[in-house]
């Protein structure tokens, strides 16, 4: 029997995810400064959006460009941001961390004890590792991660799908793959036809004009909703 289908959709204000629920969305991933690709959004719009919605919210956990973090300052930054999210008990956390390449455990593991009840996803960094299959096996030793977000990789729909089959197959069944990315409708329906994966993460898709900056749309979501 497949699992229930669950579309996923980046909100940054109150709007977005009260437009995201009404479209059919089954889970929020909350961020600030999308155009930088998602830094940690502030407490009190969790605790908003969490009052305003009700639907599981996953909260990014990033506070400044890029996927490698030395500073000692930042990195207790970033504990404190996870032990917060995690007394707000959000659904989970929304992390990564790589070093030349490779998945930094040891930080991944730091952030993520301090908030040991809370479950993750393992964000896009994943794509920027040298070699995505032994990242995949690297993040299994992260017990909280129980999702890995993944646009497939570089080339053609159909190279992705590849990908996506090959990411999913490794990764089960402690780990589910979200498809995330780039997705719009017709890939939705080519990946569902053609993996075994079940949910789905999109951002400027369900924006105005997929724009970036722009405000999420009921009917957009509606429209992705609707393919699952």
């Amino acid at each position: 029997m497949r699992e229930q289908p669950v579309l996923e959709v980046i909100a940054c204000t109150v709007a977005d995810a009260v437009e995201a629920k009404h479209g059919g969305a089954r889970r929020l991933e909350i961020v600030r400064n999308l155009e930088l690709g998602g830094l940690t959004p502030s407490f009190d719009l969790v605790n908003e959006i969490s009052a305003a919605v009700g639907l599981p919210l996953r909260v990014m956990v990033r506070e400044s460009v890029g996927y490698g973090v030395s500073d000692a300052r930042e990195i207790d930054n970033l504990c404190l941001a996870a032990k917060r999210l995690g007394e707000l008990r959000v659904d989970g956390l929304v992390i990564g961390y790589l070093t030349n390449g490779v998945v930094d455990l040891a930080l991944c593991k730091r952030i993520l004890s301090s908030a040991p009840n809370l479950k993750a996803t393992f964000h896009h960094a994943f794509e920027d590792t040298r070699d995505q299959l032994q990242a995949l096996q690297d993040i299994k030793n992260l017990h909280q991660v129980d999702r890995i977000l993944s646009h497939g990789g570089p080339g053609s729909l159909g190279e992705k799908i590849a990908r996506f089959r090959k990411y999913q197959e490794l990764a089960s069944p402690k780990i589910k793959i979200i498809a995330g990315g780039g997705i719009d409708l017709d890939a939705i329906s080519q990946i569902r036809r053609a993996t075994s994966i079940q949910e789905f993460h999109v951002g400027r898709a369900a924006r105005v004009s997929s724009r970036i900056d722009g405000e999420v749309k009921a009917e957009l979501v509606s429209q992705m909703s609707d393919m699952l």
